[in-house]
């Protein structure tokens, strides 16, 4: 369109050039004047040319003043607003301009040009596609980006954008930094974390796969030949709902409300629990040795199955009392728990132990669905000094490190020792009591613990009371 306007001036100014031509010669040619208005018309064109040449190279290379929707480079998009590797500035996301991360699903019509369509719609808004994820559903797909926008356009505009551009059952929420992390970078480090410790299994899962619940239940006896709670080797996958078979034989049960699973997530997760049951039972083997105010060494470390005799000696070694505000039970039936609390798959178990090799003290960290709980039981002969707000600090940290938000601890109101050590720990606290049970919540997003995680090698410290 600017061509043919430019050869339309150009030839309009060439015919006014041959008329004013052809009068200055016939002026020149019948006029007294003649040599006269010559070289005035010589001074005339030469200050013409010089202005032209001065207005071209003054405006010539300006930017221009409105959006003409160029863009960049490809690597100048794709660094964004600060990438040390281009030093260079994405257009739409100026240095200093706010922006919003965003993680939307969409699904559209597995067809040539549906995707295109999408991210042109996308990119007139000047959002900036930082990731894609597809997920096959035969003849549609599941799209997962991972968004920059500008901080004015809100989440009700994006998903009108993407409806009109042909995607249905859009799900959008806000992301951070964390998701910044590529996809398959992200499931490697989880596999590495599944591999070095069982106990990770369902924090593996939960990361995998976004806010989701996630319960364990232990094997149920097969009647008849028939699989334990109806679930086949493969899995099992219902919407918002997957089942796995657990390598132990029990069910892994990972719910997800707010957001279908599609095949592609129900494959990794399978995958992920396939490698834990291929690995087999394992637990981390470093300790702490740990020096009392009186002078006896004690080892921290981690618990598992093996240590089942050592807890059950230990529970006779603990008086009824003890053992009732450590249960809230019949005090017969404490034994029948610690399979299920020595278990890796159901949480995190450290034991207390000796220069003898004597267990006398356990603390837990129990993955409950969404929550996470924390249990101390200590040998009445080695209690006060210390041990339990050691253990506490310990699992406190560990649940930092897992990303838990809260922590909470059922105990009896009477159990000071329990108020004391929560209240050691420096966090927000809630307190519910019902019928002589107190429940007690630390928040995990305040100021976090500051105790050190306990498996970076054999070191050595005082215990305080």
């Amino acid at each position: 369109m600017h061509h043919w306007r430019r050869d339309v001036v150009e030839l309009a100014a060439l015919f006014t050039a041959v008329a004013v031509a052809d009068a200055v010669a016939n002026l020149i040619g019948h006029g007294p004047d003649g040599p006269a208005l010559l070289v005035i018309s010589a001074v005339v064109l030469l200050a013409t040319a010089a202005f032209h040449t001065w207005w071209s190279r003054r405006h010539g290379h300006a930017p221009p003043t409105s959006d003409t929707d160029a863009r960049p480079r490809s690597a100048e998009r794709r660094a964004g607003p600060s990438d040390p590797s281009t030093g260079q500035v994405a257009e739409g996301h100026a240095a200093g301009a706010e922006s919003t991360l965003w993680r939307m699903r969409t699904t559209v019509q597995d067809a040539p040009g549906a995707l295109a369509a999408l991210c042109t719609a996308l990119a007139g808004h000047r959002v900036d596609i930082l990731s894609l994820q597809t997920h096959p559903l035969g003849e549609q797909t599941v799209d997962e980006f991972l968004l920059r926008s500008p901080a004015e356009l809100g989440a009700a505009e994006l998903t009108r954008t993407v409806a009109l551009a042909g995607g249905t059952h859009t799900w959008i929420e806000r992301a951070d930094a964390h998701d910044l992390v590529d996809a398959p970078t992200r499931v490697l480090s989880l596999a590495t974390r599944t591999a070095l410790d069982a106990a990770e299994l369902p924090l593996a899962l939960r990361q995998l796969l976004g806010r989701c619940t996630i319960r364990s239940l232990p094997a149920q006896p097969a009647a008849s030949g028939r699989v334990p709670d109806g679930v086949p080797v493969e899995g099992a996958l219902e919407d918002t709902v997957m089942r796995l078979r657990a390598p132990e034989g029990g069910v892994i049960t990972v719910e997800r409300p707010y957001l279908p699973f599609t095949p592609t997530e129900f494959a990794r997760a399978r995958a992920l629990v396939e490698l834990d049951s291929r690995l087999g039972p394992r637990v981390p083997r470093s300790m702490d040795v740990l020096t009392l105010p009186e002078g006896n060494d004690i080892t921290v470390r981690r618990a598992d199955p093996d240590d089942l005799v050592a807890a059950r000696e230990m529970h006779e070694r603990c008086s009824a009392r003890t053992l009732g505000m450590r249960y809230h039970g019949p005090v017969g039936d404490a034994d029948r728990y610690l399979n299920h609390l020595l278990s890796p798959r159901f949480g995190r178990t450290l034991a207390v132990q000796t220069d003898a090799g004597r267990v006398v003290g356990l603390g837990h960290l129990l993955w409950d669905g969404d929550e996470t709980e924390v249990a101390l039981l200590v040998e009445d002969a080695w209690q006060r000094r210390g041990i339990g707000s050691e253990l506490l600090g310990r699992l406190v940290a560990m649940a930092v490190e897992a990303g838990c938000e809260s922590v909470y601890a059922v105990t009896r109101a009477s159990n000071t020792g329990m108020v004391a050590a929560m209240r050691g720990l420096g966090l927000p606290l809630d307190y519910q009591i019902e019928e002589g049970t107190l429940v007690i919540t630390a928040r995990l997003d305040a100021t976090p613990v500051t105790t050190r995680l306990p498996y970076d090698g054999p070191r050595e410290r005082f215990v305080r009371d």
